[in-house]
């Protein structure tokens, strides 16, 4: 393999990777996969080798100004790191030897005169696995919809060896079916209607946008970051909920799953922020059967909380086979095809679980109908053109700096995956790098859930709380709608 490409060869950096080339946006993203067994170094090595040699940006790394991949030498031995570990000083507390080895990958850079990755092997067991291996990937290699594909190509049904569980994706139709059957005067004023209506929400997301490029911050909690939060170290902590049930409430409510998961979301940090905000103000906070029973009216005035939500851009729906995505015309490109909206979320305890679901319905639908995604990454794109990548950098960095936390949500395979022979429990995605406190990440896989926090210890020290008001929240719309019939 030759340690460097001729120019016609090499391959120009997306706009969104070149972002990620900053210093002040230096992302890397975090894949926690615990394994049914005992994880065979042997196997592993030759599995690396043969999907480098498959995938050429995991064996490219970056021109000394960071524009362009090219291809370099790589001895796959040098990306793989198993620690010593002593039993004996682990004892019966695995997952805590896990976590707290995470969080110190987070405080280490990666090698940029190599390939931007590396894999560690933990033979730990843990409360939800045998093993465990992370995965640490600069941001710049790839986005979540594009890690996941590099994963099904490396893996297989474990149930049916000879097949990958490719997710399948449907496109919630936009026309109302009724609306079809319609005289085609009606049919042209609900067009007229939807574009003027597409218009304004960009043009006011736009202009709210530009206001927090400026000036526009979120009211101060005890969840926003510092400002050396994007430096500090992170604690990374996930949970395992139920698909099903999220299903059950998607359908009940006629949502999507992103609906139901900003639902609980706002409901679960509405609940934490309500425990912190009482206790700050000296009041008893109870709490019967996971229900908060407190006073209603604790929370600050005028409360701006607002994330950013990763949004996939790539015109093709769908997960492809990685060959496809690594094609130059394929529809659903390998790489950082994504870009970002913000989301208000509503933060105050309320009576009635449902109306977290009402309130993130109506605020989706909203963000859907908008052009707002599509134009920052346009915009980002054509300020690294003109201004450069320091220009680029700033633009994305800004809002997101005065936002309070961000959220994402990948599909995963759908039934049991196994890596050469070694079934995968769990599957959880997660980063580091971002100035925001806190950091939720989705992503299903096998019928279930898992929810990943990172969070900086030193804003948020008790982060499984929120994991448990998540649970509760998802049990608490479960129960009403319950109690209404409605399942």
């Amino acid at each position: 393999m030759k340690e460097r490409m001729t120019d016609e060869e090499e391959e120009p950096l997306s706009p969104m990777a070149r972002v990620f080339q900053s210093p002040d946006v230096d992302y890397c993203a975090v894949t926690i996969m615990g394994f049914k067994s005992k994880i065979c170094l042997d196997v592993l090595l030759d599995a690396l080798k043969h999907i480098v040699s498959k995938l050429p940006r995991f064996s490219t790394k970056l021109t000394e100004n960071g524009a362009k991949w090219i291809e370099a030498k790589i001895n796959v031995q040098d990306h793989v790191v198993v620690p010593y570990i002593d039993p004996e000083e682990i004892g019966e507390d695995g997952q805590g030897f896990v976590d707290d080895y995470i969080s110190r990958l987070t405080m280490i850079p990666l090698d940029r005169s190599k390939p931007l990755w590396d894999m560690h092997i933990l033979n730990v067991k843990t409360s939800d696995a045998e093993a465990v291996g992370v995965i640490r990937s600069h941001h710049s290699l790839g986005d979540g919809m594009s890690l996941i594909s590099l994963m099904l190509a490396c893996t297989h049904k474990t149930l049916d060896p000879q097949n990958t569980a490719i997710p399948s994706l449907k496109r919630r139709e936009t026309v109302p079916h009724g609306l079809r059957k319609q005289g085609w005067f009606l049919r042209l004023r609900c067009t007229v209607r939807s574009i003027a209506t597409l218009l304004w929400n960009t043009l006011v997301d736009m202009l709210l946008l530009l206001a927090t490029v400026l000036f526009l911050k979120d009211t101060k909690t005890p969840l926003t970051g510092g400002e050396d939060a994007g430096r500090n170290r992170k604690r990374i902590y996930h949970r395992v909920i139920s698909l099903d049930d999220i299903k059950l409430i998607k359908n009940a409510m006629n949502m999507t799953i992103n609906d139901v998961l900003v639902g609980v979301t706002q409901a679960a940090l509405s609940r934490y922020l309500s425990r912190l905000y009482v206790n700050e103000q000296g009041r008893n906070n109870e709490e019967e059967d996971g229900a908060l029973t407190s006073y209603p009216n604790h929370f600050p005035d005028r409360l701006r909380f607002r994330v950013a939500c990763a949004v996939n851009i790539r015109s093709g729906i769908g997960f492809k086979p990685l060959t496809d995505m690594m094609a130059k015309d394929s529809k659903c490109r390998w790489g950082n095809y994504f870009s970002f909206i913000i989301l208000p979320l509503s933060i105050g305890l309320q009576t009635d679980p449902l109306v977290y679901l009402k309130l993130s319905k109506a605020m989706m639908a909203r963000k859907k109908h908008s052009y707002h995604a599509a134009l920052v990454y346009f915009i980002i794109k054509m300020v690294l053109m003109v201004f450069g990548i320091k220009a680029a950098a700033t633009l994305f960095n800004e809002p997101v700096k005065n936002l309070t936390a961000c959220v994402s949500n990948v599909v995963g395979p759908m039934d049991e995956i196994s890596f050469r022979g070694h079934p995968i429990a769990y599957i959880a995605f997660s980063s580091y790098g971002h100035s925001q406190a806190l950091l939720v990440h989705y992503i299903s896989y096998a019928g279930k859930m898992m929810i990943s926090l990172a969070v900086d210890p030193t804003i948020i020290p008790n982060l499984h709380k929120i994991c448990d008001d998540m649970e509760q929240s998802l049990k608490a719309m479960k129960a009403a709608l319950w109690e209404r019939g409605l399942l």
